[in-house]
């Protein structure tokens, strides 16, 4: 019997669609709900299809396209989902509470910048302790080198990293490894170039300063809503994806009674109840708004936690000192800001922020939300891509101010995540890059990132040009940099603070209502109570001596050589030390 392939499309405001395999035409029938369906026998894996819309005769691609070997523009090819044999039968999964979350760049992370060069590195992450690989989009996008956030075949695997089947074989190494994958997923817009969407029926809804946005609540938005959920749970379910991180939630523009995250949220948990595995789902907000990870049956959202800058913008206030943009009410909050925040998760939570011009934010319940639904970061791909140079911290901070941010955010209540190459102190900077085949669009991209830029405070500050290769060439990371110092040494301290952490059950605890901190504005000190730990930070410039009201009982893990009184420890400049007290 010859092989019979499915066709399938939505295009609810059309009255002729066909598709076009291997070059013939075949005509489509609809079904009565704006689908529109045919079987081609004969149709094999690898087929090249495209859609032909009414009397148009220009092919275009599939919405739901698994494969796109061709480009964004170019046809579709059919995708046999099985040609990939798994090989992580026995794993379990990861859940998010207690983990330790790693973001990375496939494109920059190595050399060759493909999943297959990226599985050669896994035991680096393995051995550093990383829980959770969080991977940054790999959808269809319209050139060889993007950040990812300018997807516009979501259901393809760009073939810049290699393809479907090569992200399988990188979920199923990390798997085997024992660390689960995140998915960096984008819904709140689709990039500027590919983007056919709203050919085929009424998907858009105005746009956002990113580019067009759906119609989650309009005329016809079920589908659009299913698009979006779809999509989702393919990566689940068929990559084997143990979560997503949601782009930018807050650009959801979403009217219903039932939110989209909401309606995700109950479909996933559904899902991971089928699997057997838990699956998660982390929202990038900038609403500060605590319904997002509360549960469903608190009257939330019921998303399992979300990106904290709040939490980024006092740790690096009050190392970096910097103040311009949206770092300044964090800077003026100074220390005390920080201990506010390592006890309420949001600094903003219902008051003033000179940013916005408004208040912003609402406050979070410290007795029902635990602290892990909140990930807490010195660095992640936007806090660096975003600076007009891409500089990461390394350029501003000594190796013990980069080390005592490593003990805050370890010895927190939330969920950590580090950025790649950030364990040893990399470098080579992470700027802001893509290359669009039209020249026109890279014009436009040069110019408004330029402007973005001094929105935020960087003024006439010398942009790389993003289109150049060299930007992203220089945004890769150098891995004979671990072998030298000081990166050597930041990279044994970020292991044992991570060991620590899975040792102590007191560092990993979540509530913040447990947690206490002390701060000294004029020494420039921080001691951070975690049960019978105490995380003592000097990040002045003299050396201190701290009391800390009780015996101690032993030193855990130190910075710098410090000296232990009975119930007191001496710290140099800009050292930590995490102690026991008896």
């Amino acid at each position: 019997m010859p092989r019979v392939a499915d066709f399938a499309v939505w295009a609810p405001l059309h009255d002729r669609v066909r598709v076009l395999v291997d070059g013939t035409a075949h005509p489509m029938s609809p079904d009565g709900t704006g689908w529109w369906r045919t079987d081609v026998a004969g149709a094999q894996p690898g087929a090249a299809y495209a859609f032909l819309l009414g009397d148009d005769e220009t092919p275009l691609p599939d919405p739901r396209s698994r494969w796109q070997p061709s480009g964004v523009h170019g046809a579709s090819r059919l995708y046999d989902g099985d040609w990939h044999i798994w090989t992580d039968q026995a794993w379990t999964g990861r859940q998010l509470p207690g983990s330790v979350v790693y973001e990375l760049h496939i494109g920059t992370f190595t050399p060759t910048g493909t999943f297959d060069s990226a599985i050669e590195r896994l035991d680096h992450l393995a051995h550093l302790g990383v829980d959770l690989v969080e991977v940054l989009p790999v959808n269809a996008v319209d050139g060889p080198r993007n950040w990812g956030y300018d997807g516009v075949g979501w259901y393809a695997v760009t073939e810049n990293y290699g393809g479907p089947d090569a992200f399988k074989r990188f979920v199923d190494a990390c798997h085997s490894r024992g660390m689960g994958v995140l998915l960096d997923v984008v819904y709140n817009h689709l990039g500027p170039s590919g983007a056919y969407l709203d050919r085929f029926g009424p998907y858009f809804a105005g746009s956002n300063i990113w580019g067009p946005s759906l119609n989650l609540d309009g005329p016809h938005s079920e589908h659009v809503r299913r698009y979006v959920i779809d999509n989702a749970k393919m990566w689940l379910r068929d990559f084997h994806v143990d979560g997503l991180r949601i782009d930018a939630v807050h650009a959801l523009r979403d009217t219903r009674a039932t939110h989209l995250l909401e309606q995700l949220a109950v479909e996933v948990e559904a899902l991971s109840t089928h699997l057997n595995r838990p699956l998660s789902l982390i929202a990038e907000s900038d609403l500060n708004d605590p319904r997002m990870v509360t549960a469903r049956e608190a009257g939330g959202y019921g998303l399992h936690a979300q990106w904290a800058d709040d939490i980024h913008h006092t740790l690096h206030t009050a190392l970096t000192g910097e103040a311009q943009g949206y770092y300044a009410d964090f800077a003026t909050a100074g220390l005390t800001g920080l201990a506010h925040v390592f006890t309420r998760a949001f600094l903003h939570e219902g008051t003033w922020s000179s940013f916005r011009q408004r208040n912003h934010g609402a406050p979070v319940d410290t007795k029902r939300i635990p602290g892990h639904r909140f990930l807490a970061y010195l660095q992640n791909h936007d806090q660096i891509g975003n600076r007009a140079s891409g500089d990461r911290l390394t350029q501003t901070l000594s190796p013990g101010l980069l080390a005592c941010g490593a003990a805050l955010v370890f010895a927190s209540p939330f969920t950590p995540m580090l950025f790649m190459g950030e364990e040893w102190g990399a470098r080579t900077p992470w700027q802001f890059f893509s290359y669009f085949p039209d020249e026109q669009l890279r014009e436009a991209v040069r110019t408004g990132r330029t402007a973005e830029f001094a929105e935020h405070g960087w003024g006439d500050a010398d942009v790389p040009d993003p289109n150049a290769e060299s930007t992203f060439l220089d945004s890769k990371l150098d891995w004979d940099e671990p072998a030298g110092e000081p990166h050597a040494t930041l990279l044994r301290l970020h292991r044992e603070l991570i060991a620590l952490r899975r040792a102590r059950p007191e560092l990993s605890d979540p509530w913040l209502d447990e947690v206490e901190v002390d701060i000294d504005e004029v020494a420039r000190t921080v001691v951070l109570h975690r049960g019978r730990l105490r995380v003592a930070c000097n990040l002045g410039g003299e050396p201190v001596t701290l009391a800390m009201n009780a015996p101690i009982d032993r030193i855990l893990l130190a910075s710098e050589p410090v000296e232990g009184h009975e119930d007191a420890i001496s710290l140099p400049p800009e050292a930590f030390a995490i102690v026991q007290l008896g």
